[in-house]
C-alpha cells in the first residue's frame, strides 16, 4: 500500500475549504469548544464507518440498488435543512442546547450522520483509495488501515478548526450578537445541505 500518498490525497482533500469545514467552525463559535469537539468526534465515527462499509461490499450494495447514494444524499440534506430550521428559530434562545449535555450528544450523532449520509465519503472510498492499493482489493483489513490514516489526519484539522471557532464564541454570544450568530450557523447548514444536493452520487 502506498500509505504516504493515500495520506497526502486526504491531507489535500481536508484542507480544502468546504461545507464541513465551515460547519464545524459555525458549530464551535456558535455553541463552543465542547459541542464543536463532540461534531469532530462524530465526524470522525463517521468516517471510520465508511471505509469499513465500502470494504465490506458497498459496491455490490450499489449494484443492487443503484439509487442508494442519491437516497442517502436526500436524506442528509433533509437531515441539515431541519437543523438550520432549528437553529434559525433558536435564535432568541442562544443557551437551550449550547454546552448542555443534551447539544453536545446531538453534535456528536449530527456529526457522525453527515458522513453517514454524504455520499462523496463512500465514492472516496470506492474509486479514490483502491488507487493505493497496488492492484490490491479493498479488503476489511486494507479499509481499516487507510480509514485509521484518514480519520487520523481529517480529526486534527478538524480540531484545529474548532479550537479556531470555539475562539469566537464568547465574543459572538454576548448579547445583542447570539440571534445573528444562530442564524448564520443556520445559513452554513442550509449551504451544507445545498452542497448534498447538489453532489454527483453516480460512482
Amino acid at each position: 500500500m502506498n500509505l504516504a500518498g493515500f495520506a497526502l490525497a486526504v491531507l489535500l482533500i481536508e484542507i480544502t475549504p468546504g461545507p464541513n469545514m465551515a460547519w464545524m467552525a459555525g458549530l464551535a463559535a456558535a455553541e463552543g469548544r465542547r459541542c464543536g469537539t463532540a461534531a469532530v468526534w462524530g465526524v470522525a465515527l463517521g468516517l471510520l464507518i465508511n471505509g469499513l462499509l465500502a470494504a465490506l461490499g458497498l459496491v455490490f450494495v450499489l449494484e443492487w440498488a443503484p439509487n442508494l447514494l442519491d437516497w442517502l444524499r436526500y436524506a442528509g440534506a433533509a437531515m441539515m435543512l431541519w437543523l438550520a430550521v432549528d437553529a434559525w428559530r433558536g435564535g432568541e434562545q442562544p443557551t437551550r442546547a449550547s454546552q448542555s449535555d443534551g447539544g453536545v450528544r446531538r453534535a456528536f450523532l449530527t456529526g457522525a450522520f453527515i458522513n453517514l449520509l454524504n455520499p462523496k465519503a463512500y465514492i472516496f472510498f470506492l474509486l479514490v483509495a483502491p488507487q493505493f492499493l497496488d492492484g490490491a482489493p479493498l479488503d476489511l483489513h486494507a479499509a481499516l488501515i487507510l480509514s485509521l490514516i484518514g480519520v487520523s489526519i481529517a480529526t486534527t484539522i478538524h480540531l484545529a478548526i474548532v479550537l479556531a471557532g470555539s475562539g469566537l464564541h464568547g465574543w459572538l454570544t454576548t448579547p445583542g450578537r447570539t440571534r445573528i450568530v444562530r442564524r448564520i450557523f443556520a445559513l452554513i447548514m442550509l449551504i451544507v445541505a445545498l452542497s448534498f444536493l447538489l453532489a454527483q452520487s453516480s460512482p
